[in-house]
C-alpha cells in the first residue's frame, strides 16, 4: 500500500447481536493482514443488533475490498465507510496520576481546561475522566506526560453519522 494514499478510516458495521460475530469480522482483517487501530463494539437501542465502530487505514481500493468482504459476512446488516467531517466522534480516556501538594492544583486545573472530570482521589493520586475527539485525548495525555502518570486506559473511537434521519438499514434483520 502507497503510504501517500493511505488514509485512516472509520467504518460503522451493524451486526446482528450473536455469538461469534466480533470473532469473525477481527479474523477477515487478520486473515487478508489488514490492521483495525481501534474497535468498539455496544449494543444498539436494537437489542438484536449491534454496532461496531472500527478505526483502519488504507487506500480507497483497501478500503472498498475491506467493504465487500463485511458484506460478505452473513451477520452483517449494513457496513457505512464514514466520510472525514461527515460524523461525530468521540473517544474516552481514564488517566490515574500520582499528585502531590505542589502539582495537584496544576493537575486539577489542566483537567479542568480540557473539560474533564476528577473522578477518583486517594492519598496521593487522581483519577480523571476525559471525552472528546482523538486529537484532545492525544493533547491531554501528552500534557499530563509531564507529571506522574500510573495508567491509561483509551477506549477506542465510536462515532455516528451527521446526516439527518436514520442512516443504517435495519431491513436485512430477520
Amino acid at each position: 500500500m502507497d503510504v501517500d494514499t493511505a488514509r485512516q478510516h472509520t467504518i460503522s458495521v451493524l451486526v446482528e447481536n450473536k455469538f461469534g460475530v466480533l470473532a469473525r469480522v477481527a479474523g477477515l482483517f487478520s486473515g487478508r493482514g489488514y490492521n483495525i487501530e481501534s474497535l468498539a463494539v455496544s449494543a444498539t437501542h436494537d437489542p438484536k443488533v449491534s454496532k461496531m465502530t472500527i478505526v483502519t487505514s488504507g487506500d480507497e481500493d483497501v478500503i472498498e475490498q475491506i467493504d465487500r468482504q463485511l458484506n460478505k459476512l452473513v451477520d452483517v446488516i449494513c457496513v457505512t465507510d464514514l466520510v472525514s467531517g461527515a460524523f461525530l466522534e468521540r473517544e474516552l480516556v481514564l488517566l490515574k496520576v500520582g499528585v502531590t501538594s505542589q502539582t495537584r492544583s496544576d493537575i486539577i486545573q489542566l483537567t479542568e481546561i480540557f473539560g474533564g472530570k476528577i473522578v477518583g482521589a486517594h492519598r496521593g493520586e487522581l483519577a480523571i475522566e476525559l471525552a472528546g475527539n482523538g486529537d484532545k485525548i492525544e493533547n491531554f495525555v501528552n500534557l499530563m506526560s509531564e507529571f506522574d502518570i500510573i495508567e491509561v486506559v483509551r477506549t477506542g473511537r465510536v462515532a455516528i453519522s451527521r446526516n439527518p434521519g436514520p442512516t443504517e438499514n435495519y431491513d436485512k434483520i430477520t
